[in-house]
């Protein structure tokens, strides 16, 4: 875990894969204002670190996050999981007080 941040197994996995498919450098994780409790995340690939990223290094991907999203998402723990709805990104988020249906948005 580095800088508070989790990113299981099955998280690395996934994305590993695609970074191979889209031959990319970094996946990158942003959270935005919006979505229907008021913040959501934003998931993409980037072939360059910016100035106030954040690199998290795991045993299969580098991961980018802006310092201003890695305090939104500090604790959290992201997952990558198939469920009946379908296949995603899973963030467990401890500082979110709220969050809506699908979990793609949260509030703090």
């Amino acid at each position: 875990m580095t800088n508070n941040i989790e990113i299981t197994e099955n998280a690395q996995i996934h994305i590993a894969n695609l970074l191979k498919n889209d031959d990319s450098k970094f996946f990158r994780i942003t959270v935005q204002g919006g979505g229907c409790a008021g913040f959501q995340y934003k998931f993409e690939f980037d072939n360059s670190k910016k100035e106030h990223d954040i690199i998290i290094e795991t045993s299969k991907v580098n991961v980018l996050i802006d310092d201003i999203s890695l305090n939104l998402i500090k604790g959290s723990k992201i997952d990558y999981v198939n469920e009946l709805i379908g296949s995603s990104f899973k963030i467990s988020n401890p500082q979110a007080s709220s969050s809506c249906g699908c979990g793609t948005s949260f509030s703090v």
